[in-house]
């Protein structure tokens, strides 16, 4: 895809930074980025680049990570857990879904629609579980996550094996504003 350079003042306001401070990252002078935005000189394709990749950089620092947006209480089940209890757990902490670990591994997933489809109370949860969600990095991007979110109803981090924490569509969308 090629960059459009007269998007670029409204992108630059969309960074929240200065015509000064995105020069600087630019490699290029101020007044080169007030003219180009007025529409007054149309850059070489060189200055373009360096626009392209400045934004680039921007760009992806300022993404947000699944260590800023996840749920750190994470509320999870053993494999072994009854049908029972685990109803009352999502009904107690409010939550569609709940992780199955053994042995602190994550083996897989019960949703409300699990539950629903298995209306035996005394069945354990490793008997009535969906496949395991996604796990991720604490690192992971945002947009990663959030493309994850278009398949999955939920995505796990972990950190030196351990998992540290849950994301949902519901904390993506918490920091769209």
């Amino acid at each position: 895809m090629v960059f459009d350079i007269t998007n670029l003042k409204k992108i630059r306001k969309q960074l929240n930074i200065t015509q000064h401070e995105f020069a600087k990252k630019a490699g290029i002078s101020q007044s080169m980025v007030a003219k180009i935005e007025s529409g007054k000189l149309d850059p070489t394709y060189s200055y373009v680049k360096k626009i392209e990749q400045a934004i680039e950089l921007l760009t992806k620092i300022e993404e947000v990570e699944a260590k800023d947006i996840m749920n750190k209480k994470v509320i999870s089940v053993d494999k072994n857990e009854k049908v029972k209890s685990i109803i009352s757990l999502l009904t107690k902490y409010d939550i569609s879904q709940v992780p199955v670990l053994d042995n602190n591994t994550v083996i897989g997933l019960i949703t409300e629609s699990n539950l629903l489809e298995n209306k035996d109370i005394n069945k354990k949860a490793s008997e009535i579980m969906g496949e395991s969600p996604p796990i991720v990095a604490k690192s992971t991007k945002i947009s990663v996550i959030a493309s994850l979110l278009r398949f999955y109803p939920i995505v796990l981090v972990k950190e030196s094996g351990k998992l540290i924490g849950v994301i949902t569509k519901a904390d993506i969308l918490k920091n769209l504003k």
